[in-house]
């Protein structure tokens, strides 16, 4: 639903700032970047044959390209 308003999402380190993010876009994909939204994932706490565990935190980053500007994120770099 994203990539109609020209936007994708990448699971990015938990302690990658928004410039960070937007430079190593750009200079991956040879892309302009006009706006990066990020969000954390805490990590939820699970049982598993009664021991306690929990998942791992995650931050993913949500990546708004310049018009005309796309990404084929199927075929990799």
């Amino acid at each position: 639903m994203i990539t109609e308003h020209n936007q994708v999402t990448f699971l990015v380190a938990t302690d990658a700032t928004k410039p960070e993010i937007k430079a190593a876009v750009e200079r991956l994909f040879k892309v302009k970047v006009m706006a990066v939204n990020t969000l954390r994932q805490k990590g939820k706490i699970k049982r598993f044959r009664g021991h306690l565990g929990q998942r791992a935190e995650t931050k993913k980053a949500i990546v708004t390209l310049a018009e005309g500007q796309t990404i084929d994120v199927t075929t990799g770099l």
